[in-house]
């Protein structure tokens, strides 16, 4: 199975896929400025949910895929290398976006607010990216099922997307404040978010590993 090295690499590439400003995170604190705590704890209840989607979905293409054409693994692999050096531009580039941006919503109920939270996730190409471009790297089928390794890739980055977006949630309004101060911060964690991506990045693309047959 996966070492806890790999672990470690994989939980801080789900960390910086929590960090990176996109539609799920910008949802969640717009929600909680908006209408309160509550409407972002449920809303990101929904999120979670469309994590275990786009898992599922992942896992099952990528075991199909490794069994109908084991070569193609690498294939994957190095586009998924390509896609981090994209998400490193992005953060770095002139008029990047703010992570804590927010915007205003109206206020719903909780039935919607956790169709919303889902949608969202579900519809953010981001996360579906995610899966097929860092998935690949840390798998190793010569260890065992791809499905199973998948399955607790899955569990650590939602792990870790859950806790920093409640995190996000109970002190959105306090944190908002605090770094939309701040130029310097955001454009110094933008720098440091893009640095760290492009490192991995380059792991990944030198790395050596093969699929098995």
């Amino acid at each position: 199975m996966l070492t806890p090295s790999e672990l470690a690499w994989f939980a801080l590439a789900s960390l910086l896929l929590v960090l990176t400003p996109g539609p799920n995170m910008i949802y969640c604190v717009s929600r909680t400025l908006c209408q309160g705590r509550g409407a972002g704890v449920v809303s990101l209840a929904g999120v979670l949910v469309g994590f275990l989607v786009h898992l599922v979905a992942a896992s099952l293409g990528l075991t199909a895929l490794l069994a109908a054409v084991p070569f193609a693994f690498d294939t994957v692999r190095l586009a998924g290398a390509a896609y981090l050096l994209w998400l490193a531009w992005q953060a770095v580039r002139p008029g990047g976006q703010a992570p804590f941006a927010a915007r205003t919503l109206p206020v719903d109920p909780p039935g919607r607010l956790f169709r919303m939270g889902f949608l969202t996730n579900l519809l953010n190409p981001k996360v579906a990216m995610f899966y097929l471009s860092f998935f690949p790297q840390f798998l190793h089928p010569e260890r065992g099922p791809v499905l199973w390794q998948s399955a607790l890739l899955g569990a650590v980055q939602i792990g870790v997307s859950g806790a920093v977006n409640l995190l996000l949630v109970l002190g959105a309004a306090s944190i908002t404040a605090v770094l939309s101060r701040s130029e310097g911060w955001l454009r110094a964690q933008r720098w440091l978010m893009g640095s760290v991506l492009a490192l991995l990045a380059l792991r990944i693309a030198t790395d050596g590993r093969k699929a098995a047959p």
